[in-house]
């Protein structure tokens, strides 16, 4: 007796079912740098650690799907949207985890200890970024219901909205990395300057978070398009 297998069957549901599976994953990876912020600013870098443990697993889970939506997609033929679509879709979606993982993966490694004046906008910039990250996991939710049930002609407007409310949340993120760039530069005198050279990479890594939750929403835009 052959075993059927539970991911192909997932596509004849839905070819948003597996997209959203995934995206659970990074959402839930994305979920965990808040607290993982909070430790290190706590000096806890054993609570640190073993949030770093479950991001890193997240990560691989939500890669392990990638690679079986990749496999197990099927011929452009039978689907409602573009194949190339939505392997461009799952492949913006990865980077997500991969960018989280990226983050914490330097500030643990370096017991990174972020200076006092920029401890709280820090925390409210990657508070942003993980919102930015539920945001497009809500809207690929909302796509997935409305075409599964019928209401095709009321997608456009409803997936608008979202983006909308996305592409706010990216805009706050790039004001609260321009503000924290600026305090940056203010203090830099005062830091080691390897230091300082790491505190940018990770502003620019925590705003290519927010950036790629909202490639998302643009990537679902256009498939409400076609």
């Amino acid at each position: 007796m052959v075993t059927p297998n539970p991911f192909s069957a997932m596509f004849g549901r839905s070819p948003f079912q597996p997209l959203l599976a995934h995206i659970v994953k990074v959402n839930d990876c994305a979920d965990m740098l808040v607290p993982f912020y909070e430790a290190t600013l706590a000096g806890d870098w054993e609570q640190a650690a073993r949030h770093r443990e479950t991001i890193t697993q997240l990560e691989h889970d939500a890669d392990s799907l990638k690679t079986e939506l990749r496999l197990n997609l099927p011929n452009s033929l039978f689907l409602p949207v573009s194949r190339s679509d939505l392997l461009d879709l799952i492949s913006v979606q990865d980077k997500i985890a991969n960018k989280v993982r990226d983050i914490t993966g330097i500030m643990l490694g370096r017991c990174m200890v972020t200076p006092e004046p920029l401890q709280q906008p820090f925390l409210e910039y990657m508070k942003t970024a993980v919102a930015s990250v539920a945001q497009a996991r809500k809207a690929l939710e909302e796509l997935k219901d409305l075409l599964e049930s019928g209401f095709g002609r009321n997608v456009s407007d409803v997936m608008q909205n979202l983006i909308r409310e996305l592409h706010q949340l990216e805009h706050q993120s790039d004001d609260q990395q321009v503000a924290i760039r600026r305090q940056l530069f203010e203090l830099e005198s005062e830091l080691p300057p390897v230091d300082v050279i790491f505190l940018y990479k990770i502003i620019d890594w925590v705003g290519e978070v927010s950036d790629r939750a909202e490639r998302v929403g643009s990537r679902l835009q256009i498939l409400t398009a076609r």
